[in-house]
């Protein structure tokens, strides 16, 4: 009998913690985009950073270019392609987004960039779906994608 309880409650932690991390991640999900000529604000967590309007905490630099916005589109797509474990979900001619997982987890960041018209950068975002601190790893990839970005155009 103890060992069918086990069971059950084995079952139970598993379907409540799927729903609670799946709900999370529709949450975080639901906040992605473009809103007017903004991308979303982070939440309270420090496991998201932006570079549109945000506080001490969660802002980071966009990222400049001197170049036309196809050419740096296309630099980023590139920088993207080689980002350990990131897949792009949606690319339109201003906005991209991208997921990446982390490698033991699997957790899944989203990282956005937005080409405002008639300025010559990048905004972005990056935020973890779930948990609470990501341990600086979103900034990290910004700054290394920023890296690579200005490697390239130079």
């Amino acid at each position: 009998m103890s060992h069918l309880f086990s069971i059950v409650s084995a079952i139970i932690i598993t379907v409540t913690s799927s729903l609670i991390f799946t709900g999370s991640a529709i949450a975080a999900t639901a906040n992605l985009g473009v809103n007017n000529n903004h991308l979303s604000a982070c939440p309270d967590s420090p496991n998201c950073v932006v570079s549109q309007d945000g506080d001490k905490i969660h802002a980071i630099a966009p990222i400049a270019y001197d170049t036309d916005l196809d050419t740096a589109r296309e630099t980023l797509l590139k920088v993207l392609s080689v980002v350990p474990r990131t897949e792009i979900i949606k690319q339109t001619d201003n906005y991209i987004l991208a997921e990446s997982k982390s490698r033991i987890f699997g957790f899944i960041d989203d990282v956005e960039f937005y080409f405002p018209e008639n300025e010559s950068v990048i905004q972005m975002r990056s935020a973890s779906r779930v948990g609470e601190s990501d341990l600086g790893v979103n900034r990290r990839r910004l700054e290394q994608i920023r890296l690579a970005i200005n490697d390239l155009n130079n």
